[in-house]
């Protein structure tokens, strides 16, 4: 059976530069069933979703739904566990708390959580690395019959904290999983490649061999960091920073910094996959945009 993933795959379709965009990670578990867009087709409240969805607009959040991986019955009357999480280089946290209702989160201060300030927002994560593994069949046949057999099997290995969650982007990735504090997106997961991802999270680093980008980037800055990464082998995962990237007429000029000082440039350019294929089960085929980034020069 031919699936959007199987296609990606097997068109060799760059993983870098494809994770989604977020400063911030607000994740709030509801159990029960999900709808393709499930802030408002979910056991949330439609209203309350819809009013998380808007506060976090323009903000630097990214609101996700969580839930245990396993059967999804909800237990009535239940609390909510939430995590929020700030990914920027040298300035990430993992917050966690627990909510009697997830309309208690409106309360937030949205613009603040996304420029990294929490504000003692209940208490720091002392765990392991967080891994949220997208399950979501109702937005993408290939994340439910992917995501949710390498979601038990992490669970299962008592590796780490594991969730399931509603939407990472880049259903044709899959399994896609978004590993915190750092927020690596990673794709295309076997059991062992996302627990050595584990593994080095722990241990302060990232695998470039997996990864879609970190989320605090913006596309091209997710494409030059992951390019500095593989022409020096530097796999620390809070060495690199994005510095600038100045958009021109062809492209964008990106600046990564190292934190030791040194500084590279690199020319990123958008192109479109060819040849056409669906950027999700059921669509039609399209040349999805990928970012190309140039050689990498020292500065």
């Amino acid at each position: 059976m031919s699936t959007c993933t199987t296609l990606s795959r097997e068109l060799t379709e760059p993983l870098a530069a494809t994770a989604a965009t977020a400063t911030t990670w607000l994740l709030v578990e509801q159990s029960g069933p999900w709808g393709a867009k499930a802030l408002t087709e979910s056991h949330l409240d439609t209203e309350v979703g819809r009013a998380l969805d808007a506060a976090s607009a323009g903000t630097g959040v990214r609101v996700a739904l969580i839930r245990r991986p396993g059967r999804h019955a909800e237990a009535v009357g239940a609390r909510h566990d939430v995590l929020v999480a700030h990914t920027v280089p040298g300035r990430s946290w993992v917050r966690r708390l627990t909510v009697g209702s997830p309309a208690e989160l409106l309360a937030l201060d949205f613009a603040a959580l996304g420029a990294g300030e929490h504000g003692g927002l209940g208490a720091a994560h002392t765990g392991g690395p967080v891994a949220l593994v997208c399950t979501n069949g109702r937005r993408d046949r290939c994340c439910a019959l992917l995501g949710r057999p390498l979601a038990l099997e992490l669970a299962a290995s008592g590796h780490s904290e594991v969730w399931e969650v509603t939407h990472l982007g880049g259903h044709r990735f899959s399994p896609t999983m978004l590993v915190l504090p750092y927020g690596y997106a990673y794709g295309r997961l076997s059991g062992a490649g996302a627990k050595e991802v584990l593994a080095s999270t722990a241990s302060g680093h990232t695998v470039p061999e997996f990864s879609r980008g970190r989320s605090c980037w913006g596309r091209p800055g997710q494409a030059a960091e992951h390019a500095v990464r593989l022409a020096y082998g530097e796999t620390a995962a809070d060495a690199l920073t994005v510095r600038q990237e100045l958009r021109g007429a062809d492209g964008w000029t990106v600046e990564v910094g190292h934190a030791d000082g040194r500084r590279w440039e690199v020319p990123v350019t958008e192109g479109t996959a060819s040849p056409p294929r669906p950027e999700s089960c059921g669509k039609a085929a399209g040349t999805p945009s990928v970012m190309i980034a140039g050689a990498v020069r020292p500065l």
